[in-house]
């Protein structure tokens, strides 16, 4: 099956996951405390938002090691995400089933930026093989 070419960083699969996970933290963290406000809802929204965010931003740029910055920054990103979804289960204020679901997520999108940010890193450094 032939893969049609990304005209948008919409296109993108990784973009697509990522912006789902986004539209889905911002759900449950209405539910937060309202003391969590200025705090873990804030620095969750921050951190999952800045993954697609980064993702749209890197797909513009022409040069590749632009993109691999940019790539590697929604990488960190997702850790950080990462971070706040376990601190928020443990917290009590998500439960495991929702814990489980992003967990599956992250990992899914890791992947997913990870083989992005392989092959554009492989086409810059030819394998000397």
């Amino acid at each position: 099956m032939e893969r049609k070419a990304s005209t948008s960083f919409e296109d993108l699969h990784v973009w697509q996951k990522a912006h789902g996970l986004v539209l889905e933290v911002y759900e449950v963290t209405k539910s937060y405390p309202k003391d969590e406000i200025y705090g873990l809802t804030l620095q969750f929204r921050n951190s999952i938002r800045s993954v697609p965010a980064n993702i749209a931003e890197g797909y513009k740029k022409t040069s590749k090691l632009d993109k691999l910055r940019f790539f590697n920054i929604a990488q960190g990103s997702l850790e950080e995400t990462r971070y706040y979804a376990i601190l928020s289960k443990d917290l009590g204020y998500i439960d495991e089933l929702v814990f489980n679901s992003w967990m599956l997520q992250i990992i899914d999108i890791s992947q997913l930026l990870n083989s992005y940010y392989d092959s554009i890193k492989k086409s810059i450094v030819p394998n000397k093989t």
